[in-house]
């Protein structure tokens, strides 16, 4: 089977033949249809965060179960379903809490790679699902069934950009109808969070990005205000928005430091701030702690919108289905896989809202 394969880091991804283990206990083996491309996916490829190489990176997929490991309960060959890079095992101390996304459990897939080259010698599964080839091997609580009406390419969008904007806002931050959100960065990530805002009721809703064209499309989903720092001094206009206090909750999407410092400094008294953007390993930000105490402050990390992929992604599909919640919009481009450098690069340049792989 072929595989995008990242050999070094800054490089471009190497199209190959690879060998897929069959899937033990507990696991599944799935054919990819789509595997949407993720920023985190962008920075990975640049070794933001380190790690092993060489890698098989893509995390945000879906396709058709076609093989069910021992002891996997609710799956079966020919299903549909959403790949995540979430593992957990339901029974650990944060998968009690509702916080799969923590779990605290080793699964065999965290020590032995499913990946080979086609030579024998190990190949990285990346954030834990390797999706930029044309199937997977993954834990079983990684994949949520859904419905076979789903289109494949909106269905991939699921595994993070969707359910983790949206979280940040309905989980993380438990946004009220009737207050004041800003949401800063307007990416795949921050456009599901506009959008959580809105269907929360918030008001206003609005939108911190330096791109004009991504500005023009959170108003599409749900940004009542839009921003642009190099046009207009953003604390003052959050401020006049917001009845001089500043915003009740500020999500941040954008992966910076900076990023993080403006978000305080956009959110009122006892309001709270969320980080959802992951900046590269190193990156700092710093903030006065006296008067985040002062002003009673919450920070709040945010890691995959606190989902619980098995609830929420099935939410998330009844608000789609109910035409409630935009998913075919998200979705900017569509690749083979051969095409994924150029896939990769358009998506490092903010050109796009998502690219999609279509296997």
């Amino acid at each position: 089977m072929k595989a995008a394969v990242c050999r070094a880091f800054g490089e471009p991804l190497i199209i190959e033949d690879i060998v897929l283990d069959s899937p033990q206990a507990g696991e599944v083996r799935v054919r990819l249809t789509a595997c949407g491309i993720c920023q985190s996916d962008v920075h990975s490829t640049e070794g933001a965060w380190g790690g092993v190489l060489p890698a098989v990176f893509g995390h945000e997929a879906a396709g058709i179960v076609d093989e069910v490991g021992p002891g996997v309960d609710g799956l079966r060959p020919g299903q549909h379903v959403v790949v995540t890079l979430v593992r957990a095992c339901r029974r650990c101390f944060f998968c009690d809490a509702g916080q799969p996304a923590l779990c605290e459990t080793s699964f065999r897939l965290d020590r032995d790679t499913p990946i080979r080259a086609a030579g024998g010698s190990p190949i990285a599964q990346g954030m834990r699902v390797g999706g930029f080839a044309e199937a997977v091997v993954v834990d079983a609580s990684q994949t949520i069934a859904i419905p076979d009406d789903i289109p494949f390419d909106r269905a991939a969008l699921l595994a993070c950009a969707v359910i983790t904007g949206f979280g940040a806002v309905v989980n993380t931050a438990g946004v009220q109808a009737g207050s004041s959100v800003v949401v800063i960065g307007t990416g795949g990530v921050g456009l599901n969070a506009i959008q959580g805002a809105a269907l929360s009721g918030a008001r206003p809703v609005i939108a911190v990005d330096i791109a004009p064209g991504k500005l023009e499309v959170a108003r599409r989903f749900g940004a009542t205000h839009a921003i642009d720092p190099r046009e207009e001094d953003v604390e003052a206009a959050v401020a006049a928005l917001t009845g001089g206090r500043r915003a009740d909750t500020v999500i941040v999407t954008a992966g910076s430091g900076s990023a993080v410092e403006q978000g305080i400094k956009l959110t009122r008294r006892a309001g709270t701030v969320v980080l959802v953007g992951m900046p590269p390993s190193g990156n700092t930000s710093r903030i006065d702690p006296g008067q985040v105490a002062h002003d009673g402050q919450r920070i709040l990390g945010s890691k995959l919108g606190s989902a619980q992929p098995q609830i929420d992604i099935p939410r998330v599909l009844r608000l789609y289905q109910a035409g409630r919640l935009k998913l075919d919009e998200l979705v900017s481009k569509r690749y083979p896989l051969s095409e994924i450098n150029e896939a990769i690069g358009s998506s490092a340049r903010g050109d796009v809202v998502r690219n999609v792989i279509i296997y």
